[in-house]
């Protein structure tokens, strides 16, 4: 059972000043879908649940907002599950600059895209999440959500 242990309050949701809307959704699918499979394959070899992931995307978005004032300053989870999947994300998120370069010859990726689409996730982490301690609620969501392709490529 995946049951919602309360509803959450908009005060609750961190970041609210960033805006996540329909159009950009729709505009970055192929980015969340690359972001969300690397994270599916991060839980999966980790056995993780979704407060690992939860808070994997706090440190990464956190990092983020850092690079953004003009620091140089990487956020780290003590949870080394949480810990592995930043690192998963973060791997994740360079191949697809990666590949987007080679196919395009630009650096067509922002950062604040990326910024965006973590923020985007996180959100789904906490509206999915069931709030027991071992959940897997938000996973098994992305898990039905996302398919893995038989051949990994790039969506964009």
């Amino acid at each position: 059972m995946h049951e919602r242990m309360a509803p959450i309050s908009a005060d609750e949701i961190p970041n609210q000043d960033v805006r996540i809307t329909e159009e950009f959704i729709e505009e970055h699918v192929p980015v969340i879908a690359w972001v969300t499979l690397a994270l599916i394959k991060a839980m999966d070899e980790n056995k993780a649940v979704d407060r690992d992931a939860g808070e994997a995307f706090e440190a990464m978005i956190k990092t983020h907002i850092t690079l953004q004032s003009g620091l140089i300053y990487e956020t780290h989870p003590q949870n080394p599950y949480a810990a592995a999947i930043q690192q998963a994300l973060k791997q994740g998120i360079e191949d697809l600059k990666q590949q987007l370069t080679e196919k395009t010859g630009l650096h067509t990726l922002r950062d604040a895209d990326v910024f965006r689409v973590l923020v985007f996730l996180q959100r789904l982490q906490i509206q999915y999440n069931n709030g027991r301690p071992r959940g897997r609620a938000f996973y098994d969501f992305v898990r039905a959500s996302f398919p893995a392709p038989a051949e990994p490529q790039l969506l964009v």
